[in-house]
């Protein structure tokens, strides 16, 4: 089994997305699960978890319809305010009343105050998920985004976190640090996992390719190891990046070596562990069926699972 623990849908018409607008062309659109539906199947992506990208309700009730209507999605990080805790909670409760809803995210990375995630108000929402057992979705893409992180698990020790994209690494640039460093600081908390996911360039995503990526993969599988780490094809934010059949390529090349058990974790393992999905909100596959749920399928074990394509 394959499961894209990072994938989006939006809907221009259904929530407000400040983000987008006339700036950023490649995605000021809506985006649909029925879009990305057949990428997924013809790279063997068994099921998805749509991840928020609006801090905003509708966008979470957008996901919630998504989900009803496709048996793919087996997750959804839902959105409630942070900064906002008792309104936090009392959303919380009714989102999880939804077994589907297994974690939270909030745009972080678009709020102009780098220290805001310490913010008292923020660490009691925090304090909300940490209590309730759900999990949270960090979007670290700053230095001092990464940097948070130590003092997030300390201040939260039983909040599970997972920092989306790997905090943007410095990917096509001349230097590693501080994200070199940051990384295995973040890694020391065991709750604290990690997305391979949105790994391109940032200043010239199409100039993805494998051997760009790999010095980061790499840190991460040394920091994190293959049972913290999970992969997500970051739609349609990859669109810009050759889309979602050349950036699964690429991950898969770098991936090659590891052992099949390696890979299992990755691709699935770790996402079903980390947001405790319910066996019964997976499709079952024919492997599955006749294995057992803890024998899921790799990439390139069997004819059912089209090749990627060449990069």
């Amino acid at each position: 089994m394959i499961i894209d623990a990072h994938q989006h849908v939006w809907d221009l018409g259904r929530s407000p997305y400040p983000w987008l607008g006339p700036h950023l062309p490649q995605w000021n659109r809506t985006f649909t699960f029925e879009e990305v539906r057949p990428q997924l199947a013809r790279n063997g992506v068994d099921a998805t978890v749509l991840v928020q990208s609006d801090d905003d309700d509708a966008d979470t009730e957008l996901m919630l319809e998504v989900a009803d209507r496709f048996p793919e999605v087996a997750a959804i990080v839902a959105y409630v305010p942070l900064d906002r805790p008792d309104v936090a909670a009392e959303r919380l409760a009714q989102l999880r009343k939804d077994t589907r809803v297994v974690g939270i995210r909030n745009l972080i990375h678009d709020i102009p105050d780098p220290d805001w995630i310490l913010r008292p108000d923020v660490d009691e929402g925090l304090g909300v998920l940490e209590q309730a057992g759900v999990t949270f979705d960090y979007v670290a893409v700053l230095p001092r985004h990464l940097e948070h992180v130590p003092t997030l698990s300390e201040r939260h020790p039983g909040l599970r976190i997972v920092i989306d994209h790997l905090a943007k690494p410095p990917i096509g640039e001349a230097g590693r640090e501080p994200w070199w460093s940051g990384i295995a600081a973040a890694a020391e908390n065991p709750l604290v996992h990690a997305k391979l996911s949105g790994l391109y360039p940032g200043a010239a995503p199409e100039t993805f390719t494998p051997e760009s990526i790999r010095p980061f993969v790499d840190r991460a599988l040394e920091v994190f190891g293959p049972s913290r780490l999970m992969y997500g094809g970051d739609w349609p934010i990859s669109t810009v990046a050759g889309g979602y059949d050349h950036v699964f390529a690429g991950l898969s090349a770098v991936l090659t070596g590891l052992s099949d058990t390696d890979r299992r974790q990755i691709y699935s393992g770790t996402a079903r562990r980390f947001y405790n999905i319910p066996d019964g909100h997976l499709p079952q596959t024919h492997e599955q069926s006749a294995a057992g749920p803890d024998q899921p399928r790799l990439v390139g074990e069997d004819d059912s699972l089209h090749p990627a394509p060449e990069v």
